[in-house]
């Protein structure tokens, strides 16, 4: 009787101990829910007046999502001012595009200012043209405008090792460049072309954005990169400062308070933010150093070659 008054209290010990982590856990779950809400809120849906900003760091590439999130930032009528935050080395001719347009989307609406931290360059100072105002440090690496385009060919390393390539191809420029044979004058000049009219493309953004004549961007748009102090005598940027200048400018010049909270425009919920902020950088190192743009080959960049 003795055992089995002693295996009763111990299975409601067991039962107590059992009730007490489902409710910890519980408490928990509720905890971490309210968390969630309240950083999606600060993600894009808080409610108040607010400043947004827009980080762009690494390697630029086209993101239907981001764009989306900045044109919405455009006509949510609680965001009073938008900043551009940039350390950007560059990135695809395409990606800079597509943030250029929807920031100077945003840019017809309201008041709109880059900071450029220690990188603002090819790509990187692209997306900065449709802004009311750049800043940049003094010592922020910036310019650097003009698009590149790599290419590997891989014929003599074949020939050694014995092994040969063909192709059937519809025109003779279909499979210009090719890994497997070298590069034909015709299919050089092609390429010539597209890269030079993408340049073009990038000269304009700079002469409309900076208020310069084609030519005068022309001059200074040979591929070299300048710093912040360089930039602001050439005319390429407006002030050296940071993001408490660029709030204070805003204030000054536009009406907008500069105590308002600055809110990031994001894309995704906190909990994905949270699993992949600590591997950014890591990340991003890993893509700088294995998957660079001298591996992406055939496709036009605006970037940086450090």
């Amino acid at each position: 009787m003795a055992l089995e008054a002693d295996l009763l209290l111990d299975r409601r010990r067991l039962k107590r101990r059992l009730i007490l982590w489902r409710t910890v856990s519980i408490g928990i779950a509720a905890v971490a829910v309210l968390i969630a809400v309240r950083g999606a809120g600060l993600a894009g849906g808080e409610s108040g007046d607010r400043i947004a900003r827009l980080p762009i760091a690494g390697i630029i590439v086209e993101d239907r999502k981001l764009v989306e999130a900045i044109r919405a930032a455009g006509r949510d009528k609680h965001v009073k001012a938008l900043i551009v935050a940039i350390d950007s080395p560059g990135g695809t001719v395409a990606g800079g595009e597509a943030l250029h347009r929807a920031i100077a989307y945003v840019a017809e609406k309201k008041p709109v200012v880059a900071t450029m931290a220690g990188l603002g360059a090819s790509a990187g100072y692209m997306v900065a043209m449709p802004t009311h105002r750049v800043f940049a440090r003094e010592s922020t690496v910036t310019g650097s405008i003009g698009v590149l385009m790599e290419t590997g060919e891989l014929s003599g390393l074949l020939a050694k090792l014995g092994i040969a390539a063909d192709a059937i191809v519809s025109g003779p420029m279909k499979d210009q460049p090719s890994l497997t044979k070298p590069l034909t004058p015709a299919g050089r000049d092609m390429l010539q072309g597209i890269v030079q009219d993408m340049y073009d493309q990038f000269v304009a953004m700079v002469a409309a954005g900076r208020k310069m004549t084609p030519e005068a961007v022309r001059a200074l748009a040979d591929g070299r990169p300048y710093t912040g102090r360089q930039a602001l005598k050439l005319g390429l940027i407006d002030a050296i400062g940071d993001e408490y200048d660029a709030k204070a400018w805003l204030e000054a010049s536009k009406n907008v308070p500069s105590q308002l909270p600055v809110v990031d425009i994001a894309t995704t919920g906190l909990a994905e933010r949270m699993l992949t902020s600590q591997l950014s950088s890591a990340l991003d190192g890993l893509w700088k150093t294995l998957i660079s743009q001298r591996v992406m080959l055939d496709l036009p960049w605006a970037v940086w070659q450090r």
